[in-house]
């Protein structure tokens, strides 16, 4: 499975997540929903099933991007090799010298700019990888949570009422006040 479909996957979790929490019955006076629980359970199963693929894509991606780093290297030791050989075999004319020493020199910067410029490329996709999945888990949690906080005042229960015109006007301050979050 590619990393894309993985990702798409875990979108894709979390968006049946969302709908399931925008589905849930709202419950009278509060931001509060009765949520399916083993349809959220559920999905939470599938998202910690996809989500340690996704790191393990992110730990690939990173060992890929180290091989390729280290073979430019290693062209770039072969490049000055062979730089080094040619220039061994001018020693002759000095002026021939002078240039295969130059054309090394510019070899080893090539190679080591190309070096630099494929692990820039690649920690920045890794990053982006990273960070796409961070952002995700961030929002399953947030899910997570509020679904645990409702299931938590669900819980608890309503609070023992006041008794007689404190009860009244305790309603009317209630009914005034908005709804907490």
């Amino acid at each position: 499975m590619s990393l894309e479909g993985v990702a798409t996957d875990i979108l894709f979790l979390v968006e049946r997540l969302e709908s399931l929490v925008a589905a849930g019955k709202k419950l009278p006076l509060t931001n509060n929903v009765v949520l399916d629980q083993s349809a959220v359970l559920e999905l939470i199963d599938q998202l910690r099933v996809a989500v340690p693929d996704e790191v393990r894509q992110a730990r690939r991606i990173t060992d890929d991007s180290t091989r390729i780093v280290e073979r430019a290297r290693e062209e770039g030791e072969q490049v000055v090799a062979r730089a080094q050989e040619q220039a061994a075999q001018m020693l002759e004319e000095r002026e021939l010298v002078k240039l295969a020493q130059q054309r090394a020199g510019e070899l080893i910067d090539q190679a080591n700019a190309e070096a630099v410029e494929i692990r820039r490329g690649a920690d920045e996709y890794a990053a982006g990888v990273l960070i796409r999945l961070e952002g995700e888990c961030i929002k399953a949690l947030t899910s997570i949570k509020r679904g645990i906080d409702m299931l938590d005042e669900r819980h608890r229960g309503p609070a023992p009422s006041p008794s007689g015109s404190q009860a009244m006007e305790v309603s009317e301050e209630q009914a005034g006040a908005p709804a907490r979050p």
